[in-house]
């Protein structure tokens, strides 16, 4: 994003808008109120950024620890060319999985499908991903299990 080419009106709606949204039914009317605009003209601008490719997305992190969720793993899956499409869109309707992410296979790594489940413990996230194997038909995985968590965090730019 070029900053050059943004008012210093868009500036502070970035800077409001690039950390984490304020937990509330409403996050962008209280972001709104913040920076003097109204609900409908700021999700208007942040609609015209998004068409435009200045935002790409947003995104939620989910605190699972605070959530009561002791056990995650990235499970990865080594799934046929042709099943990429149905089997991502099996793993992504399992309220389990909140990451499903495409990547290339290698020859000493053969996994092209990444998900991240979160569980109780591990013995919950071992169940899910037996589960997400019966569900989909795939049986080559592996489970990543996290043993430390670091820092979660936004791009900064304002």
């Amino acid at each position: 994003m070029k900053k050059e080419n943004l008012s210093p009106r868009d500036k502070k709606l970035l800077g409001k808008i690039q950390g984490d949204l304020p937990l509330c039914p409403t996050p962008f009317a209280q972001v709104a109120s913040k920076v003097g605009w109204k609900e409908e003209d700021l999700l208007r601008r942040i609609r015209g950024f998004v068409r435009r490719g200045m935002i790409r997305r947003f995104g939620a992190i989910l605190r699972h620890q605070k959530a009561g969720y002791q056990g995650n793993a990235m499970v990865v899956w080594k799934v046929p060319e042709e099943r990429i499409s149905p089997v991502s869109q099996a793993m992504i309707s399992s309220s389990p999985v909140s990451h499903c992410y495409l990547r290339p296979p290698f020859p000493e790594w053969p996994f092209n499908l990444y998900t991240m489940i979160h569980g109780k413990g591990e013995k919950d996230c071992r169940h899910i991903a037996r589960e997400l194997s019966k569900k989909t038909g795939i049986k080559d995985y592996r489970l990543l299990f996290s043993r430390r968590e670091h820092k979660k965090s936004s791009m900064a730019y304002f």
